[in-house]
């Protein structure tokens, strides 16, 4: 990443602007472990139009300013401009610098690879959606998606090179009624309309028999699955694991009500190298099909991330909790205090949140009592939206 060493000056003076670059406060940071550490600043920078923190910390007897992690964007030049600005602006001394020979790789933009906020905010059709979670190389979600042209089938993987090879098979078989996303299913169908999907696909699954917690099927997740899938939709498992096939089939005869449809070796029209392979060696292939029965009613995703009330932020300097806050389904952990010294009652509260599996890590900006989330709100998932509503009664008391 991009960084400046440059000798040790007074910092630059806020608001400011060099070379197009605005420098909107600086946040010096708080010791509220009561641990021996160095002072570390955080720069608010807006550059073409977007904002984001630049990390000033001491290195040596010098300092060191580079993209703060948390807020970093792309492309890396914004960050790029905002470092060799602060440097010009304070007249420093340059001792190493990186961002003038930086090689930045250009990045594409596939067509059918979409960013989680797109469902968020932009997803619309009106044909029904089928699922396939961890498609694997893509075999079974392309023959799905060549057979039914008619259905808009989203590809959920966490696995980067299987992603580039199915976006690749998509261009070269002309394939247009898939897209794909890099996220965790387990929070993935929060996003997704009630009562508007036919099919879930979950074909061979890590089993995690070491580490059960991180398995795709629990009663969470299936109790999701139903609200989305449509009356006779369905969620299909593929297995070939004895041990996941057990798991899954308690989870789902839990059930207060349902059907499900167990197979042993059931022949699909198309079926990965790795099934082929298990066939071969004589291992049995589990399916367990479930059923929805019911309609629910949909969910909003317009959710207030506001905080009603201006707050004491030295007060909260001296009471906020420092422990992590764990609940059932979400968690709090306060990071980091920051403190704007030339603006009245105004800082920044570094928070981790949300979901255990996938947490989020955001700034509260506090100006003049005032609190809002820094480059904008979470994703409303509902471990993100119990973990809002903590977080404005912790800092309201």
């Amino acid at each position: 990443m991009p960084h400046i060493v440059f000798e040790r000056k007074e910092l630059i003076n806020t608001p400011s602007e060099k070379d197009g670059v605005e420098f909107k406060f600086i946040a010096k940071s708080y010791n509220f472990t009561q641990k021996e550490r160095k002072i570390e600043y955080r720069v608010a920078v807006k550059n073409q139009g977007k904002e984001f923190l630049l990390s000033l910390k001491p290195k040596d007897e010098n300092f060191m300013i580079k993209a703060d992690k948390v807020t970093r964007l792309s492309p890396v030049t914004l960050v790029k401009n905002a470092l060799n600005a602060y440097v010009n602006l304070n007249e420093a001394n340059v001792l190493f610098s990186n961002t003038n020979n930086l090689q930045v790789k250009k990045e594409t933009k596939h067509e059918y690879l979409k960013d989680i906020n797109y469902f968020v905010d932009d997803f619309k059709t009106d044909k029904e959606i089928q699922i396939e979670i961890g498609f694997g190389s893509g075999r079974h979600l392309l023959h799905q998606a060549k057979s039914n042209p008619n259905v808009q089938f989203i590809g959920l993987e966490i696995h980067y090179p299987s992603i580039e090879q199915l976006l690749k098979q998509l261009e070269i078989q002309g394939i247009t009624n898939v897209l794909v996303v890099n996220y965790d299913a387990r929070l993935f169908m929060e996003f997704i309309e009630s009562n508007k999907v036919g099919k879930i696909f979950v074909h061979f699954p890590v089993p995690w028999d070491k580490k059960p917690h991180r398995r795709i099927y629990s009663n969470e997740f299936v109790n999701e699955a139903l609200r989305v899938l449509k009356v006779g939709g369905t969620l299909e498992l593929r297995t070939d694991s004895r041990k996941y096939f057990d798991f899954c089939t308690e989870v789902l005869t839990n059930l207060p009500k349902g059907r499900i449809t167990i197979d042993i070796n059931k022949d699909l029209a198309v079926s990965s190298k790795y099934e082929d392979r298990w066939k071969k060696q004589g291992k049995n292939i589990y399916d367990v099909v479930l059923e929805a029965f019911n309609e629910d009613k949909n969910i909003n995703l317009n959710f207030d991330f506001s905080f009603d009330s201006e707050i004491d932020f030295s007060k909260i300097l001296k009471g906020i909790p420092t422990k992590s806050l764990i609940e059932k389904n979400y968690f709090i952990h306060i990071e980091e205090l920051y403190i704007i010294e030339n603006k009245n009652n105004s800082g920044l509260i570094k928070v981790t949140m949300g979901n255990f599996d996938r947490p989020v890590t955001k700034y509260l900006l506090v100006e003049e009592g005032e609190i809002t989330y820094y480059q904008g709100n979470p994703l409303p998932t509902s471990s993100n939206i119990n973990a809002h509503k903590k977080l404005k009664e912790i800092l309201s008391k």
